[in-house]
């Protein structure tokens, strides 16, 4: 019998497939703690590379999905998954991950949910910042910033916390939440650069809970 082994393939490739209408849904990847969960639980656990962390499919959306089958390939280094989509698979609201035509050009499914509504605000414009990657410049600001000079992307940033910070001196509410909301997504975009989920910022703010500020700053330096 083929097992895995984890020595050699500590990460593993999951392809993902509706039980019913055998759909491709999704790929993802499983360490050995995301697979064990995933046996014991029965339902799907991954471990995602840009958050660097294990997480259970749908902790945040509820769009879970329970095995029916785990099948292992001949060479015993990625899993297939039939699975019971519950709501949709993909963070863009779509049924399935695979929807971009590379023909055409064209996105052939729309959203079934809103996207904003169920990860939120920041996830989903995190997210939209990595799809706007390779976007044209000329329609898109924030391909603009990725594909422009470095320099150029940190830059903003700096300008908007500066006008974000004389907002607040200033005591105008409307322009400390205008000028927050441009500094939180210019920040975001030099985290998309960089492919650093917003996931990792919460896992250090979760991390200094309760720990003082020189703590946390002595945890630092004795780095």
């Amino acid at each position: 019998m083929i097992e895995i082994d984890w020595q050699k393939h500590p990460l593993i490739p999951v392809v993902v497939q509706d039980a019913e209408t055998k759909e491709v849904l999704m790929l993802a990847y499983m360490n050995e703690e995301a697979f064990r969960r995933s046996r014991e639980s029965g339902y799907a656990h991954y471990f995602s590379r840009s958050r660097q962390r294990l997480w259970k499919k749908g902790e945040s959306s509820g769009h879970t999905q329970k095995i029916v089958k785990m099948l292992l390939d001949c060479d015993g280094d990625t899993l297939l998954l039939k699975v019971h989509q519950k709501g949709v698979a993909c963070h863009t609201g779509r049924p399935s991950c695979f929807f971009n035509d590379l023909e055409t050009g064209e996105t052939t499914v729309e959203s079934k949910v809103d996207p904003g509504a169920v990860y939120g605000a920041i996830d989903t414009l995190y997210h939209t910042i990595l799809e706007r990657k390779n976007a044209d410049p000329k329609s898109s600001y924030t391909a603009k910033l990725l594909q422009g000079s470095q320099n150029g992307m940190l830059k903003k940033i700096v300008e908007e916390a500066g006008e974000f910070c004389f907002a607040v001196k200033d005591d105008n509410e409307e322009e400390i939440i205008y000028e927050c909301a441009d500094l939180v997504y210019h920040t975001l975009v030099a985290l998309g650069s960089k492919e650093i989920s917003p996931d990792r910022i919460r896992q250090e703010l979760a991390r200094r809970f309760g720990m003082s500020g020189i703590e946390e700053k002595n945890s630092r330096s004795d780095g």
